[in-house]
Protein backbone atom coordinates (compact mmCIF):
# COMPACT_ATOMS: atom_id res chain seq x y z
CA UNK A 1 0.00 0.00 0.00
CA UNK A 2 2.81 2.18 1.11
CA UNK A 3 4.91 1.44 -2.37
CA UNK A 4 1.59 2.63 -4.50
CA UNK A 5 0.79 5.83 -2.96
CA UNK A 6 4.44 6.53 -3.33
CA UNK A 7 3.81 5.93 -7.26
CA UNK A 8 0.77 7.60 -7.46
CA UNK A 9 2.80 10.49 -5.67
CA UNK A 10 5.55 10.21 -7.84
CA UNK A 11 3.19 10.54 -10.73
CA UNK A 12 1.70 13.50 -9.65
CA UNK A 13 4.71 14.97 -9.45
CA UNK A 14 5.95 13.72 -12.83
CA UNK A 15 2.88 15.49 -15.01
CA UNK A 16 3.57 18.82 -12.66
CA UNK A 17 7.11 18.15 -14.39
CA UNK A 18 6.36 18.15 -17.53
CA UNK A 19 4.03 21.43 -18.06
CA UNK A 20 6.87 23.48 -15.94
CA UNK A 21 9.47 21.93 -18.07
CA UNK A 22 7.64 22.62 -20.99
CA UNK A 23 6.23 26.11 -19.86
CA UNK A 24 10.01 27.33 -19.07
CA UNK A 25 11.35 26.42 -22.21
CA UNK A 26 9.12 27.93 -24.19
CA UNK A 27 9.63 31.37 -22.14
CA UNK A 28 13.09 31.56 -22.70
CA UNK A 29 12.53 30.85 -26.22
CA UNK A 30 9.75 33.67 -26.50
CA UNK A 31 12.16 36.14 -24.78
CA UNK A 32 14.63 36.29 -27.54
CA UNK A 33 17.30 36.65 -24.29
CA UNK A 34 18.79 33.13 -24.66
CA UNK A 35 16.97 29.62 -23.78
CA UNK A 36 18.55 26.76 -21.85
CA UNK A 37 21.65 24.72 -23.28
CA UNK A 38 19.81 22.38 -24.76
CA UNK A 39 16.71 24.33 -26.09
CA UNK A 40 18.72 26.91 -28.08
CA UNK A 41 20.96 24.21 -29.54
CA UNK A 42 17.56 22.89 -30.32
CA UNK A 43 16.55 25.90 -31.77
CA UNK A 44 20.27 26.47 -34.17
CA UNK A 45 19.68 23.07 -35.31
CA UNK A 46 16.10 23.31 -36.82
CA UNK A 47 17.30 26.57 -38.05
CA UNK A 48 20.23 24.59 -39.58
CA UNK A 49 18.59 22.02 -41.36
CA UNK A 50 14.99 23.38 -41.61
CA UNK A 51 12.79 20.80 -39.78
CA UNK A 52 10.35 22.25 -37.50
CA UNK A 53 11.67 22.73 -33.50
CA UNK A 54 9.20 20.73 -32.31
CA UNK A 55 10.60 17.31 -34.90
CA UNK A 56 14.50 18.31 -34.09
CA UNK A 57 13.68 18.39 -30.23
CA UNK A 58 12.34 14.93 -31.15
CA UNK A 59 14.85 13.51 -33.07
CA UNK A 60 17.17 15.01 -30.88
CA UNK A 61 15.43 13.15 -28.04
CA UNK A 62 15.69 9.65 -29.68
CA UNK A 63 19.90 10.16 -30.24
CA UNK A 64 20.52 10.84 -27.09
CA UNK A 65 18.51 8.19 -25.54
CA UNK A 66 20.56 5.71 -27.41
CA UNK A 67 23.63 7.68 -25.86
CA UNK A 68 22.29 6.98 -22.46
CA UNK A 69 21.66 3.11 -23.50
CA UNK A 70 25.52 3.21 -24.18
CA UNK A 71 26.68 5.38 -21.33
CA UNK A 72 24.82 2.38 -18.71
CA UNK A 73 26.90 -0.23 -20.62
CA UNK A 74 23.95 -2.33 -21.12
CA UNK A 75 20.55 -2.63 -22.53
CA UNK A 76 17.97 -0.95 -20.27
CA UNK A 77 14.49 -1.23 -21.39
CA UNK A 78 12.56 0.40 -18.92
CA UNK A 79 14.79 3.49 -19.71
CA UNK A 80 14.33 2.68 -23.18
CA UNK A 81 10.74 3.12 -23.04
CA UNK A 82 10.61 6.18 -20.41
CA UNK A 83 12.91 8.07 -22.31
CA UNK A 84 10.92 7.92 -25.87
CA UNK A 85 7.70 8.53 -23.74
CA UNK A 86 9.15 11.90 -21.99
CA UNK A 87 10.54 13.08 -25.79
CA UNK A 88 6.97 12.27 -27.45
CA UNK A 89 4.54 14.94 -25.64
CA UNK A 90 7.57 17.03 -24.37
CA UNK A 91 9.18 17.83 -27.99
CA UNK A 92 5.72 19.60 -29.02
CA UNK A 93 4.39 21.33 -25.53
CA UNK A 94 7.37 23.13 -25.59
CA UNK A 95 6.79 24.52 -29.41
CA UNK A 96 2.96 25.07 -27.96
CA UNK A 97 4.10 26.90 -25.61
CA UNK A 98 6.16 29.07 -27.14
CA UNK A 99 3.43 30.27 -29.46
CA UNK A 100 1.16 31.16 -26.35
CA UNK A 101 3.98 32.99 -25.02
CA UNK A 102 4.49 34.97 -28.35
CA UNK A 103 0.55 35.38 -28.46
CA UNK A 104 0.65 36.63 -25.09
CA UNK A 105 3.16 39.53 -26.24
CA UNK A 106 6.14 38.27 -24.34
CA UNK A 107 8.71 39.35 -26.71
CA UNK A 108 7.75 42.66 -26.73
CA UNK A 109 7.96 43.40 -23.68
CA UNK A 110 10.72 45.83 -22.38
CA UNK A 111 14.08 44.52 -22.27
CA UNK A 112 13.81 44.42 -18.56
CA UNK A 113 11.00 42.68 -18.31
CA UNK A 114 12.15 39.96 -20.61
CA UNK A 115 15.32 39.80 -18.70
CA UNK A 116 13.43 39.26 -15.66
CA UNK A 117 10.81 36.41 -17.35
CA UNK A 118 14.10 34.89 -19.14
CA UNK A 119 15.27 34.00 -15.92
CA UNK A 120 12.37 32.64 -14.15
CA UNK A 121 12.25 30.55 -16.96
CA UNK A 122 15.24 29.02 -16.13
CA UNK A 123 14.25 28.94 -12.77
CA UNK A 124 11.17 26.80 -13.69
CA UNK A 125 12.72 24.45 -16.20
CA UNK A 126 15.48 23.90 -13.37
CA UNK A 127 12.96 23.11 -10.79
CA UNK A 128 11.03 20.82 -12.92
CA UNK A 129 14.32 18.54 -13.89
CA UNK A 130 14.71 18.56 -10.08
CA UNK A 131 11.08 17.13 -9.69
CA UNK A 132 11.21 14.47 -12.62
CA UNK A 133 14.85 13.49 -11.63
CA UNK A 134 13.75 12.19 -8.35
CA UNK A 135 10.53 10.92 -9.11
CA UNK A 136 12.08 8.78 -11.69
CA UNK A 137 9.34 7.47 -13.64
CA UNK A 138 10.35 8.72 -17.02
CA UNK A 139 12.40 11.52 -18.04
CA UNK A 140 13.97 13.62 -21.01
CA UNK A 141 16.62 12.04 -22.57
CA UNK A 142 18.62 15.19 -22.03
CA UNK A 143 18.12 14.97 -18.53
CA UNK A 144 18.60 11.21 -18.17
CA UNK A 145 22.18 11.91 -19.73
CA UNK A 146 22.84 14.57 -16.48
CA UNK A 147 21.39 11.79 -14.26
CA UNK A 148 23.57 8.74 -15.69
CA UNK A 149 26.58 11.04 -15.86
CA UNK A 150 26.26 12.02 -11.68
CA UNK A 151 25.63 9.00 -10.13
CA UNK A 152 27.12 6.80 -12.29
CA UNK A 153 30.56 8.86 -12.92
CA UNK A 154 30.51 12.03 -10.77
CA UNK A 155 29.64 10.75 -7.28
CA UNK A 156 25.99 12.52 -7.21
CA UNK A 157 27.20 15.90 -8.23
CA UNK A 158 23.92 18.22 -10.01
CA UNK A 159 26.76 20.71 -10.53
CA UNK A 160 29.21 18.53 -12.53
CA UNK A 161 26.40 16.25 -14.21
CA UNK A 162 24.84 19.03 -15.44
CA UNK A 163 27.97 20.92 -17.10
CA UNK A 164 29.22 17.03 -18.85
CA UNK A 165 26.12 16.51 -20.32
CA UNK A 166 26.54 20.35 -21.73
CA UNK A 167 29.14 19.00 -24.30
CA UNK A 168 26.90 17.73 -27.23
CA UNK A 169 24.54 20.82 -27.27
CA UNK A 170 27.44 23.63 -27.27
CA UNK A 171 29.18 21.24 -29.97
CA UNK A 172 25.98 21.57 -32.24
CA UNK A 173 25.21 24.68 -31.16
CA UNK A 174 28.97 25.56 -32.66
CA UNK A 175 28.40 23.63 -35.87
CA UNK A 176 25.45 24.88 -36.62
CA UNK A 177 26.83 28.74 -36.12
CA UNK A 178 29.74 27.73 -38.73
CA UNK A 179 27.37 26.40 -41.20
CA UNK A 180 25.05 29.22 -40.84
CA UNK A 181 26.42 31.98 -39.72
CA UNK A 182 23.67 32.81 -37.25
CA UNK A 183 23.13 31.67 -33.43
CA UNK A 184 19.38 31.88 -32.39
CA UNK A 185 18.08 31.40 -28.82
CA UNK A 186 21.53 31.66 -27.29
CA UNK A 187 22.29 34.74 -24.59
CA UNK A 188 22.22 35.82 -21.31
CA UNK A 189 19.57 32.80 -20.76
CA UNK A 190 22.24 30.25 -22.01
CA UNK A 191 24.75 32.12 -19.78
CA UNK A 192 22.17 31.50 -16.46
CA UNK A 193 21.45 27.92 -17.31
CA UNK A 194 25.38 26.96 -18.12
CA UNK A 195 26.89 28.18 -14.90
CA UNK A 196 23.78 27.89 -12.45
CA UNK A 197 21.23 24.95 -13.41
CA UNK A 198 23.15 22.76 -12.07
CA UNK A 199 23.13 24.74 -8.71
CA UNK A 200 19.68 25.63 -8.93
CA UNK A 201 18.71 22.05 -9.16
CA UNK A 202 20.42 21.20 -6.54
CA UNK A 203 18.77 23.79 -4.42
CA UNK A 204 15.31 22.53 -5.93
CA UNK A 205 16.17 19.25 -4.24
CA UNK A 206 16.03 20.64 -1.52
CA UNK A 207 13.45 23.61 -1.20
CA UNK A 208 10.79 22.85 -4.47
CA UNK A 209 8.84 19.81 -2.81
CA UNK A 210 11.70 18.73 -0.29
CA UNK A 211 9.25 15.19 0.30
CA UNK A 212 9.85 14.23 -2.84
CA UNK A 213 13.39 12.40 -2.22
CA UNK A 214 15.72 10.75 -5.27
CA UNK A 215 15.18 7.34 -6.61
CA UNK A 216 18.25 6.09 -7.65
CA UNK A 217 18.62 3.56 -10.62
CA UNK A 218 21.83 3.91 -11.64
Amino acid sequence: MAKMQDFRQRMDFLVLSIFMNAAGNGLTIATHLGSAVWTGSSVNLSNWIHIPLGTTLFIYGIVITIVNQLLLGHFDRRRLISNLLYTIPFSYMVSFFTLVWNWLGVPQLSLVWRLVIDTLGILILSAAVSIYQRANIIMHPNDDLSYILRFKFLKGSAILGQWASYTPPLLITVMAFVATGKLEAIGYGTVLALTAQGVLMKWSDGHVFPQLKHHVDV
